[in-house]
C-alpha cells in the first residue's frame, strides 16, 4: 500500500454499514461468500446495558449481509450465541475477523466467561461479572465450509495467557494473516497483571488491574494447529496500541492498528502504520497519522468520530477497495463511554 490510508478513502456513504435498533454495534470485518454477497461478521449486545462495560458480558457474534460492500448490511443470523458458563467463551464472544483459508472459512474471535448469573442493572466496572469476564479474555476460532455454517467451536482457546511473560492477564483482538509459505502469523493484543492505587470506594482499597495494552504476535503451522511455538517472548510495541489488523503484499508485512494516547500519529485514537519481514518483528512510523478520526462524508460533511475503532481492509483480486470501522456518535475518542448510537462503517478506497 502505497501513502497513507486517508489519503485513498473517498466520502464514506451516509446511511451504508451496519446498525441495528436497540443494540451496541461493533466490530465489523467482510468478507464475499459463497453466494456471490458480502458478509459482515460483527459484535452485538443489548443498549440495556452501557456501552461499556457491556460488552464484556453481553456481546455475541453476529452476520448480516448485503449485495455490495459499500451498502445496507442486513441482520441475518446470531453465530456464535452464549452457551454456558462452563465453556471458555460460555458468557460472551466478540472481536470477529473473518477469513477464508483454503476451502474454510475460519473466523477468529474473542471469548469470555464468569461463574455469576446473567448480570442486571445498573452495570459497572466493578460489577464481578464484568471484573472476571475480562480476565478470562482469550483468542479462539470457530470453523466453516460455508459462510452460513454451522460453525465449529473448540473447549479451549487457540491462544491463552502465559503466567511468565507480557501477556498474563488477557488475550484478545485477534487477526490472522496467511503467510507467502502458507503458514498463519496471528496478531494479538494483550495485557498483563499490574497491582495499583486505584480510585475505588472506600471498600476497595487496591485492586489488581491490567497494564497498558500492547501487542504480542505469534506464527503457527496451521490455522487449527499449535500457537504455543513461535511466539513473541517481548511485545512488538511496547506502548498503549490496540486493534490491530494485517496483511501481506509487496512489502511485507503491514499493519494498521488504533494509537491509544496519539504517541506514534499525533492523534488521540488516530491509526498507525507498521511493517515487518518476518511478522514478528515490526517498525513503525513516527508522526504518521495513517488515518484519522475525522472523516468526509457524501453529503460533503467532515465529522470527528468519537470512535474509528476496529479497521478492517477488504481486498479483492489483491487490491484494497474498502475501509471498515467501529464508529460511534461520541466525542474525544471515547466514544464508548459517552456515544448513544454505534455501527459498523464503511469507506470506499481508491487505490
Amino acid at each position: 500500500m502505497k501513502g497513507k490510508l486517508t489519503e485513498h478513502m473517498l466520502p464514506a456513504p451516509v446511511g451504508a454499514g451496519f446498525a441495528m435498533d436497540g443494540y451496541w454495534v461493533w466490530d465489523g470485518s467482510v468478507i464475499k461468500g459463497e453466494d456471490g454477497r458480502y458478509h459482515m461478521f460483527a459484535s452485538r449486545w443489548s443498549q440495556k446495558f452501557p456501552m461499556h462495560p457491556g460488552w464484556l458480558v453481553a456481546s455475541e457474534v453476529v452476520r448480516a449481509s448485503c449485495d455490495t460492500p459499500d451498502g445496507t448490511y442486513q441482520f441475518e443470523e446470531v453465530v456464535l450465541p452464549a452457551r454456558g458458563p462452563q465453556y471458555w467463551d460460555g458468557r460472551a464472544t466478540h472481536n470477529p475477523q473473518i477469513t477464508k483459508i483454503g476451502d474454510k472459512y475460519v473466523l477468529y474471535y474473542t471469548g469470555m466467561t464468569h461463574p455469576f448469573n446473567e448480570p442486571e442493572l445498573p452495570l459497572s466496572g466493578l460489577d464481578p461479572r464484568v471484573l472476571i469476564s475480562r480476565s478470562n479474555k482469550r483468542t479462539g476460532i470457530a470453523v466453516s465450509d460455508s459462510v452460513f455454517g454451522p460453525w465449529q467451536r473448540f473447549d479451549k482457546p487457540l491462544i491463552d495467557t502465559r503466567p511468565d511473560k507480557y501477556d498474563n492477564f488477557l488475550i484478545s483482538n485477534a487477526v490472522p494473516c496467511q503467510c507467502p509459505d502458507g503458514k498463519i502469523l496471528v496478531v494479538y493484543k494483550s495485557q498483563g497483571y499490574m497491582e495499583r492505587p486505584f480510585n475505588c470506594p472506600p471498600d476497595y482499597k487496591r485492586t489488581v488491574h491490567n497494564g497498558i495494552q500492547k501487542l504480542g504476535a505469534v506464527i503457527a503451522d496451521k490455522f487449527d494447529g499449535d500457537y504455543t511455538e513461535n511466539r513473541c517472548d517481548t511485545p512488538i510495541i511496547d506502548h498503549s496500541v490496540e486493534d490491530p489488523f494485517i496483511w501481506y503484499d509487496d512489502d511485507g508485512y503491514n499493519m494498521i492498528a488504533k494509537d491509544m494516547n496519539g504517541q506514534f500519529c499525533g492523534e488521540l485514537m488516530g491509526g498507525i502504520h507498521g511493517l515487518s519481514k518476518d511478522g514478528l518483528h515490526w517498525e513503525f512510523e513516527m508522526n504518521n497519522l495513517f488515518y484519522s478520526r475525522k472523516i468526509l462524508w457524501n453529503d460533503g460533511i467532515t465529522r470527528e468520530m468519537g470512535n474509528l475503532d476496529r479497521p478492517f481492509i477488504l481486498f479483492e483480486d489483491g487490491k484494497p477497495t474498502y475501509a471498515f470501522f467501529a464508529a460511534s456518535n461520541g466525542t474525544d475518542g471515547m466514544g464508548f463511554e459517552n456515544a448513544t448510537r454505534t455501527w459498523n462503517m464503511v469507506v470506499p478506497l481508491d487505490f
